[in-house]
């Protein structure tokens, strides 16, 4: 024996898996493999018109002329193959089977040469609900296309810091949307239609707030605002207490739900 040969049966055989906690070299004598085990099925229908779609759009078939011998000769081997792996799965392929068969025997009788073509056409109704679902698989197909979360995207998620929650004001939220659009109310009542432009800052209206708070234990929420003045002074004096509070400079507060809103300077804070 020469050398090459002995290596090659010195050589370890790679084990082929492993079966509780020990390697499997080689496979066993009685081992049964089913014949069906390795079959691979690349297509799957929906249903029957979707098998017929595409058988046409397989063999370029014209939808609106359709070869009934042909199409009715690859439909059955489809279902034959389909009936011997589950009856039950071939059986509404079956229906579409005897209706492709009864087309195609009404097509080889003679035709009335007073009827037009549309009405003695066997292959009308057939033809319209091909071309009805392809239209609804392609709408599903676009649909499918758009982008989705979760699939195509994530959605974003904020969280805020427990320092950041608890320098939010400790009020109603429904309340305080109330009593904004009561200003808003009382804004649009006292208006005047005059076009003018006023140069509104946020940080002055700040620092007005926050000098007639200082003289005053607390004010109510509405007491800060002049709906007299218009809509973009309102809005600009609400973003202010927002941005005050924000910066935890005041302080909103709300007794219980519904009741009057208040606010007040931080302890301690002097304004200069």
């Amino acid at each position: 024996m020469s050398a090459a040969a002995e290596s090659a049966l010195a050589a370890p055989v790679a084990p082929i898996g492993k079966f509780r906690g020990e390697l499997v070299l080689e496979l066993p004598q009685d081992l049964y493999i089913p014949p069906d085990a390795l079959e691979v099925f690349l297509e799957t229908f929906e249903g029957p018109l979707d098998l017929l779609l595409y058988l046409i759009r397989k063999h370029n078939l014209d939808v609106l002329d359709i070869p009934m011998a042909q199409l009715t000769e690859q439909y059955l081997q489809y279902v034959e193959l389909m009936r011997q792996k589950s009856l039950e799965l071939a059986a509404e392929y079956l229906v579409m089977a005897a209706v492709l068969i009864e087309i195609k025997s009404r097509m080889l009788l003679p035709r009335p040469a007073a009827s037009t073509q549309d009405e003695s056409d066997p292959r009308a109704e057939l033809m319209r609900r091909l071309l009805a679902y392809e239209q609804m698989k392609l709408a599903a197909q676009r649909l499918d296309a758009l982008p989705q979360a979760g699939r195509d995207f994530a959605l974003v998620q904020v969280g805020i810091e427990q320092a950041a929650a608890q320098a939010l004001p400790d009020i109603n939220t429904e309340d305080l949307r109330q009593a904004w659009l009561w200003l808003l109310m009382r804004a649009n009542v006292n208006q005047h239609h005059r076009v003018t432009r006023d140069q509104l800052s946020v940080r002055e209206h700040m620092t007005r707030i926050l000098r007639r708070l200082q003289d005053v234990k607390f004010l109510e929420f509405t007491q800060l605002f002049s709906p007299q003045l218009g809509v973009p002074r309102l809005i600009v004096t609400f973003l202010a207490i927002l941005e005050l509070a924000r910066e935890t400079l005041i302080e909103v507060t709300q007794q219980e739900p519904y009741s009057p809103i208040y606010v007040k300077l931080i302890h301690g804070l002097t304004v200069v």
